[in-house]
């Protein structure tokens, strides 16, 4: 065959293999699955029988047909969807049709094809994909609603705050925005084993298990030239902080175009989220996930241990910590390397913690392994275990040097929920059983009813910043004695990652007297005038109450951390949303400080909405106390469908507030 030029079909095969969001440019396919391309012959036709000819299809820099990254198949009578194979589709003149299908464990990445016929003809470049629309690709999904959701959805909500009050940040995930899936294939290229042994590493990339390891590792870049830098602590002077971010857009094709310089800073929603967009764009069904009350066990014993002084202060004689919450992904995917079974979710954690075999990562676990108790399986599931489900041990430190164990009748166990549901119930009884088949017993559960003395904080229902407000702690003496005791209720500003900052109010009563039987009710006031320059980007407040009965020794704990209301961010669709046609968004904030907001910005962006940019907005003057924040940006959406218009609202003093509005584009 004279061939004088090769048409790949983009437009009818990324349509076909979901990926045309991409963009249509260039021939970007799911493994698994054929593809049509249109060889442009310079004379004559096609002979079948005559034209014998070969194609190549190659990915990595040493490709190999040993080790799967080299591909060299003729053409049969019909497509075979177990391996590389191709057919002749249809020959009319001069042209020829040709359905390639690729093998549906054939490694992801760039490839190039190319025919033999003597002499070898490239024919052009594509990316594949994992395929969850193939049933014999690991990533397989059955349900197109799954696959819409955890493959295809452009944005979502991640869960922050408290366990008691969860907190939506919306986010725009944009893996099929412009640059993406090349920043992704990137992080690929630039990882160390890839620059160790690139063979290896191409021929690792048919796995995704492998592929979501590789990610747990640079999505973080402790241990390389990864995506994004953490940091929990002091001033972000000199990178953005994490509170800015309201997707992984910007993340990426910053970390994609300063030469693969880790962007400064991520915390671990951040790294999450940023795990699942390049989880998706390479078509691995991907989830954010939010574990409230989260363990970080630093000597995997399964326990936490804390220790406080009386002022309810945490007292630094132990690594482990309690984050208020902890993000990390779930990917979808077979576990041929594991018993039957436990395909499926499987947790994976970028955020740098502890190190895996030498590397900051974590991950990929079966989440079924994990409510299981079953700890013996890859990768890392001690550690995950513990994150939702550690025993706590508190320790009051007296000013004496001497210590006791706290009884505890709140804040002992853990929980954890995802995007959409809720899915471990605190101290569910197969939660205890999971717990004793992992080999640690728990030793706090008898303390519901008991006799003796008992503390229970309760709160406002509303607690706004910028507002004052009551918290309660609640005595109850379950005795038949009369008790005297001593009272310690204190407020702190802490952070997520349970770092606590300075007092936001505290109470001493050094002689509480409780009758048998008797309940008191003790509040305690907190000021926006105290709490209000202390508290932390997060905007939690941690409440500790320690009832000390003097006639027994006994120390008794109360904790909770609550979560300050920022206003609500109003969003005013204005005209009608169609494809292609230019709309406005009027955008509200109320100042509630009783102070005036200075430096005010708005920050507005979307998948599909905003072009892929920032939209930035500046407030000129200062808004007074009460007063209205208002601004109008102007969008032109590119794709129909429904999409989240992300809105960042920014002062000096009332930090990052976020909001969004559901859109629906029509055509």
């Amino acid at each position: 065959m004279d061939i004088a030029r090769c048409n790949l079909e983009c437009e009818l095969n990324n349509t076909d293999h979901h990926t045309d969001l991409n963009g249509v440019d260039r021939l970007i396919v799911r493994r698994g699955q054929p593809f049509i391309i249109t060889l442009h012959l310079n004379s004559g036709g096609y002979q079948p029988g005559v034209d014998d000819f070969r194609l190549l299809a190659e990915t990595g820099p040493y490709s190999s047909e040993k080790m799967g990254t080299k591909a060299i198949f003729s053409p049969d009578d019909s497509i075979d969807d177990t391996r590389w194979s191709a057919s002749v589709s249809c020959s009319e003149g001069d042209y020829v049709s040709l359905s390639i299908c690729s093998s549906p464990d054939a490694s992801i990445g760039r490839y190039s094809l190319s025919l033999e016929q003597g002499d070898t003809v490239s024919l052009g470049e594509f990316v594949l994909l994992f395929n969850p629309w193939c049933p014999r690709d690991a990533v397989y999904m059955d349900t197109e609603e799954e696959r819409a959701e955890y493959v295809l959805t452009q944005d979502g909500i991640i869960y922050r705050g408290d366990h008691k009050y969860l907190q939506g940040t919306p986010w725009n995930f944009g893996q099929f925005e412009e640059g993406i899936l090349d920043a992704c294939l990137r992080i690929l290229d630039e990882n160390p084993k890839y620059l160790r042994n690139a063979q290896d590493d191409c021929s690792g990339r048919r796995n995704p298990v492998y592929v979501s390891r590789v990610l747990s590792a640079m999505i973080n870049c402790n241990d390389d030239k990864g995506v994004l830098w953490g940091k929990w602590s002091g001033d972000y002077k000199d990178g953005i902080s994490p509170m800015y971010w309201r997707g992984s857009v910007e993340i990426l094709r910053n970390w994609d175009t300063s030469s693969c310089t880790p962007v400064r800073y991520g915390q671990c929603w951040v790294f999450a989220a940023v795990a699942c967009s390049v989880s998706r764009a390479l078509g691995i069904p991907c989830r954010v996930i939010t574990n409230y009350l989260s363990a970080h066990d630093t000597n995997s014993n399964l326990v936490i241990e804390r220790y406080i002084d009386e002022n309810g202060k945490l007292v630094k004689q132990s690594r482990d910590m309690i984050w208020n919450y902890h993000c990390w992904v779930e990917g979808w995917m077979r576990r041929p390397d594991l018993l039957d079974g436990y395909d499926g979710w499987q947790a994976s954690d970028p955020t740098p913690q502890e190190k895996s075999e030498g590397v900051y990562c974590c991950g990929p676990v079966p989440v079924k392994a994990i409510k299981e108790g079953q700890i013996v399986f890859k990768y890392d599931a001690p550690f995950v275990f513990t994150e939702v489900n550690a025993d706590v041990v508190t320790y009051l430190q007296h000013k004496d040097g001497s210590q006791t164990a706290c009884k505890c009748n709140e804040y002992s166990y853990i929980s954890m929920s995802t995007q959409n549901l809720i899915y471990l119930q605190i101290c569910s009884k197969e939660e205890r059983e999971a717990f004793e088949r992992a080999g640690h017993q728990n030793k706090l559960l008898q303390q519901q009813l008991q006799p003796g003395l008992h503390i229970k904080i309760k709160v406002s229902p509303e607690m706004k910043k910028g507002c004052d407000f009551d918290v309660f702690a609640y005595v109850t003496n379950n005795t038949n004695a009369a008790k005297m005791c001593r009272l310690m209720f204190c407020s702190r500003a802490t952070s997520y990652d349970g770092i606590l900052g300075d007092d936001c109010g505290f109470k001493d009563l050094l002689n509480l007297k409780l009758a048998p039987g008797e309940e008191k009710q003790v509040p305690l006031k907190l000021n926006y005038c105290k709490y209000g320059s202390t508290l932390t980007k997060d905007n939690l407040i941690r409440l500790t109450a320690i009832l000390f009965d003097y006639s027994t020794k006994e120390a008794i704990l109360a904790m909770r951390t609550i979560v300050l209301e920022n206003p609500e961010i109003k969003i005013k669709v204005l005209g009608e949303p169609k494809v292609n046609r230019k709309l406005a968004a009027e955008i509200t904030v109320k100042n509630p400080l009783p102070e005036p907001l200075s430096s005010c910005c708005v920050f507005v962006e979307g998948a599909n909405l905003t072009g892929g940019r920032t939209i930035t907005e500046t407030i000129g003057s200062s808004v007074a106390p009460g007063a209205d924040a208002k601004v109008k940006v102007y969008f032109t959406p590119s794709h129909s469908g429904l999409r989240k218009l992300l809105v960042d609202f920014h002062s000096d003093n009332l930090g990052h507030v976020k909001g969004y509005r559901n859109v629906i584009i029509g055509k």
